[in-house]
């Protein structure tokens, strides 16, 4: 086994109702993905703190066998939201706790600015 570590990327998707991370390689290509859907069938876990703990531990068996050791963590939350779901952060730490060393974490989310025209004219929109 060599010194030089191995790099990957992993994409973290949190919004409040799913949680969804993927790793890729430095190039950009999909190693896998894993989401809240692919642990628990219950809609209103997937969000869960818990079931991100899983996710970290399903990317670890994946890296581990790619010997993929170091990471960068991109976060992302929903485009109108305050601020990335619950999941986003239990995610990062359980994969720093599985002994990841995590180089940088980046919020990715993105800010709308400006957007479509409301609806209605003169008089309001009336509903």
């Amino acid at each position: 086994m060599s010194n030089t570590p191995k790099v990957g990327i992993v994409n973290i998707y949190s919004t409040f109702n799913n949680t969804i991370a993927q790793l890729t390689d430095l190039a950009g290509n999909t190693i896998t993905k894993v989401t809240g859907g692919i642990i628990t069938k219950h809609d209103r876990l997937k969000a869960n703190p818990t079931i991100a703990m899983f996710i970290a531990k399903r990317l670890k068996e994946v890296a581990k066998d790619l010997e993929i050791n170091t990471l960068y963590v991109r976060v992302r939350g929903q485009t109108t939201s305050t601020g990335p779901g619950p999941g986003a952060h239990a995610l990062v730490k359980t994969l720093s706790k599985e002994g990841f060393k995590i180089i940088s974490i980046a919020d990715i989310t993105r800010v709308p600015r400006g957007g479509p025209k409301k609806g209605g004219g003169r008089r309001g929109r009336r509903v």
